[in-house]
């Protein structure tokens, strides 16, 4: 795989919500774009450790305790696996954030914080047979 060299700024998808970047069994990569202010995932959190930077707008990221934290353009979120949150667009105008992830996405979990449950074992297909 050859290195890249984007703008996120650029390279973000104005017609979906998630643009994947960079797809491996060790890290995946990501933008995510928020249009609308008011915008927001619900809290939730992964099984593995990430990082979230603010490429344009304002994100809220918002806590368990109720408390929250302020991300800016140029500002990162390090998010260890396990710790729930909650992003929300709480600026004027879209909201890009390049996000990455340690290890496989087809291995990710993605907890939801109201059921604890993981929210992509749907979608996981079903178990093959062996012989």
């Amino acid at each position: 795989m050859p290195i890249e060299i984007i703008d996120p700024r650029q390279h973000a998808n104005r017609d979906k919500r998630r643009t994947e970047l960079l797809l491996t069994r060790r890290l995946h990569s990501w933008l995510l774009r928020y249009p609308e202010p008011g915008n927001r995932e619900k809290m939730h959190c992964h099984n593995e450790d990430e990082t979230f930077v603010c490429i344009e707008g304002i994100c809220t990221m918002t806590f368990p305790d109720g408390g929250k934290a302020v991300l800016t353009p140029g500002m990162a979120a390090l998010i260890p696996g396990g710790h729930f949150y909650e992003l929300e667009n709480t600026g004027s105008g879209p909201l890009i954030l390049m996000g990455t992830r340690s290890g496989a996405r087809e291995t990710t979990k993605r907890i939801l914080y109201e059921t604890r449950e993981n929210s992509r074992a749907a979608a996981a297909p079903p178990p093959t047979a062996t012989t």
